[in-house]
């Protein structure tokens, strides 16, 4: 039996090399999906746990939030109050007897620039626990007090140094041509505690 063939009519196609090139190209792009469902269904689990895990936290913030407000309450309390205020008294006292004046001067000795001095110094403690202390500063520049703003913030005793305050001198014999208010906070047991942390 014989068959004509019209190749002009009906060309020849290779269907194998067809099919083995888009069906790779096929498979391949069905495993690249498969792969971004797989990490969305991923992704989404995580996010589940994370939600979770937020509002676990945020239970437990509101109960211990409840329990400071109960014992607050309790505090003011008018049988407790006197309590209270010898507690807070007691703290404060115990607050200033514990800072060392001798080294709170030879830590501002360590960040003093050049030509500038200490007028005053004044400790406060805040409602949050924390030592402020309020400085009065002269010198003959006001560069020498803005090194000094940046020598306590590179200390680990100094935190958050700001000038508030800032006033001409001119005509002082000793030399001083500007004087500056200051207040930082102060950290006493900073270098101990980050010599600890570091420590193997």
């Amino acid at each position: 039996m014989r068959l004509d063939i019209n190749l002009a009519t009906h060309p020849y196609e290779d269907v194998r090399r067809f099919w083995l090139r888009w069906g790779t190209a096929l498979a391949g792009l069905g495993l690249f999906s498969l792969l971004l469902v797989l990490g969305v269904i991923s992704a989404w689990s995580g996010a589940n746990k994370d939600r979770e895990s937020i509002t676990r936290l945020e239970q437990q913030i509101a109960a211990r939030d409840q329990q400071k407000q109960q014992a607050v309450a309790q505090m003011n309390l008018p049988h407790n109050r006197e309590v209270r205020d010898r507690a807070e008294f007691l703290n404060a006292l115990f607050e200033r007897k514990s800072l060392s004046w001798t080294r709170v001067f030879e830590d501002l000795e360590r960040v003093m620039p050049p030509h500038l001095h200490v007028v005053s110094i004044h400790p406060e403690m805040t409602p949050e626990g924390e030592l402020e202390l309020k400085l009065v500063v002269a010198g003959q520049s006001r560069d020498r007090a803005i090194e000094l703003v940046r020598n306590m913030e590179d200390s680990q005793r100094f935190q958050r140094t700001q000038i508030e305050q800032e006033a001409g001198m001119a005509g002082q014999t000793n030399g001083d041509n500007v004087q500056f208010e200051l207040s930082t906070f102060y950290i006493p047991g900073a270098e101990a505690a980050a010599s600890k942390g570091g420590a193997p």
